[in-house]
């Protein structure tokens, strides 16, 4: 039985369509990577899979059942999902906002209890943020605060952990660092789909990245056959050269700078000394 499966998949808001006919069947763990320009849909996705936004027609099943069959609590168990951007306006301490993680797992005025303080420790632990457990969320670093959302997602024992965008404002020790985590978890059991804007990023990390073009997935499969200067040029309408990285065999792009039609060629153009 598939672990996440996407039946033809449609979403609007209004009048305008953003998901047009999703198809695809994981049925293991692993890490796969969303990419795709600026509106290709891929946030939305990712809110239809979490069963926070309902699609216009088609269907989403968690290990065999339909997302809209869940209650709110049975989504919480089986999915974590980390959005772009949270804010705490009160001065919440790390182990308090983890420990949210577990109100789908406690009766309505429950306290929390041994078994729930032990999960959060070592939900803390795996992303190395025990040491801020009394330390407000505010006064965290970007990557610091990351790795607390992500445990607070852990916290929820999720089959399916969902990230959008986890890593887009962090610079590239706290990129790797995040990265490495959430592929551990991949390793561990936990199925990740993430949404990513670097593309080389994506292609080092991830098993398998799903292309998205105007709400549709245009290519998707292990990263040395969908990253193609083809695809790339489709997807985000910008040529780029290909190359493999001499000790993963990994491929990564750049922007193809001998074109003059080319953008980055122009701006390369316009600001050279020589």
């Amino acid at each position: 039985m598939a672990i996440l499966r996407v039946d033809n998949l449609h979403f609007s808001y209004g009048k305008k369509k953003i998901l047009k006919g999703i198809n695809f069947s994981i049925d293991k763990s692993m890490l796969i990577g969303i990419i795709g320009a600026n509106g290709s849909g891929k946030t939305t996705l990712l809110k239809n899979i979490s069963g926070y936004l309902k699609s216009t027609s088609g269907n989403v099943f968690i290990a065999g059942k339909n997302i809209k069959d869940f209650t709110i609590k049975e989504k919480s168990r089986y999915i974590g999902y980390v959005p772009q951007d949270i804010i705490y306006d009160f001065q919440f301490n790390c182990f308090d906002v983890i420990m949210m993680g577990r109100i789908p797992f406690l009766k309505r005025f429950q306290m929390e209890r041994k078994e729930d303080k032990d999960i959060v420790k070592k939900c803390m632990k795996i992303t190395n943020t025990w040491q801020f457990k009394k330390t407000s969320i505010k006064k965290l670093s970007g990557g610091e605060r990351q790795r607390v959302y992500i445990a607070r997602a852990l916290a929820q024992n999720p089959k399916i952990l969902l990230m959008d965008e986890p890593v887009s404002h962090l610079d590239i020790k706290y990129q790797i660092e995040i990265l490495s985590l959430v592929k551990d978890l991949s390793l561990n059991g936990i199925l990740v789909i993430t949404v990513l804007h670097d593309i080389n990023i994506a292609s080092q990390f991830c098993d398998e990245i799903f292309i998205m073009k105007e709400g549709k997935i245009i290519d998707s499969g292990y990263p040395k056959n969908v990253i193609t200067p083809n695809n790339i040029k489709s997807a985000f309408s910008i040529d780029v050269e290909l190359f493999e990285n001499p000790t993963t065999h990994i491929p990564y792009v750049i922007a193809s700078l001998n074109e003059k039609n080319n953008p980055a060629y122009r701006s390369y153009e316009s600001n050279k000394i020589l």
